[in-house]
């Protein structure tokens, strides 16, 4: 999951290289690390001291910025980014509307999110999510979103669509299931190559760009 993820991103970033990026809840370091390798500027911001755990050394080694603050009211000014990135972080907000508000806010081009979308197989999820519980243990309850739900919260921002890739046709339970890394891609890369991916794929990624971006 993660170097799908990483691969995608990357890909829409290589437009901007050298940007400076906010990686909002990004304590985990999924997308921070592989960022500040391709020589972007990243800050992470952590809702708590404690999530710098996981970057402690990239911090301390200069390669990543690391800063504390309320997640749906970022302590930055307008525009302080090129990109805003957050990944896992959407779907488990309840006030999710407000961190898209503030996303957009300091974003001085682009946003990237991802999201579980009712468009795909996780229409079915609370059927599924007691055995993702036993699986995962520290799984915990999610937003799926509409496609259009989301595009239209951005849009009131000021910021459109420009693409949307979904990162797994197949339940992300049944890939930690199987446990092999190997078989998951071969069941993922059909899936591809059949369309149902791009039909039917989540979590999404999807990258906004604002339209004003000269103002």
């Amino acid at each position: 999951m993660l170097s799908v993820q990483g691969r995608i991103v990357l890909a829409w970033l290589q437009r901007v290289p050298g940007a400076s990026v906010l990686d909002v809840g990004g304590g985990h370091g999924q997308l921070a690390l592989p960022l500040a390798q391709a020589g972007f500027d990243v800050t992470v911001l952590g809702s708590d001291p404690a999530c710098i755990k996981r970057i402690e050394s990239e911090v301390h080694a200069g390669r990543l910025q690391f800063a504390v603050g309320d997640l749906v009211a970022l302590p930055f000014p307008a525009r302080s980014f090129d990109v805003v990135v957050s990944i896992r972080l959407l779907p488990h907000c309840d006030a999710w509307p407000k961190l898209i508000a503030e996303l957009c806010r300091v974003a001085k081009s682009a946003v990237v999110v991802d999201y579980p979308t009712t468009q795909s197989v996780n229409f079915f999820s609370s059927a599924l999510f007691g055995t993702k519980k036993r699986i995962e243990k520290n799984t915990r309850p999610f937003t799926l979103f509409p496609h259009r739900e989301v595009a239209a919260e951005f849009a009131r921002h000021g910021f459109i669509k420009v693409d949307r890739k979904g990162e797994f046709f197949l339940p992300m339970v049944l890939h930690r299931m199987l446990k092999s890394p190997a078989l998951s891609a071969t069941l993922e890369g059909i899936c591809g190559v059949l369309g149902l991916k791009k039909l039917l794929g989540s979590p999404v990624l999807a990258r906004f760009e604002r339209e004003d971006k000269q103002a």
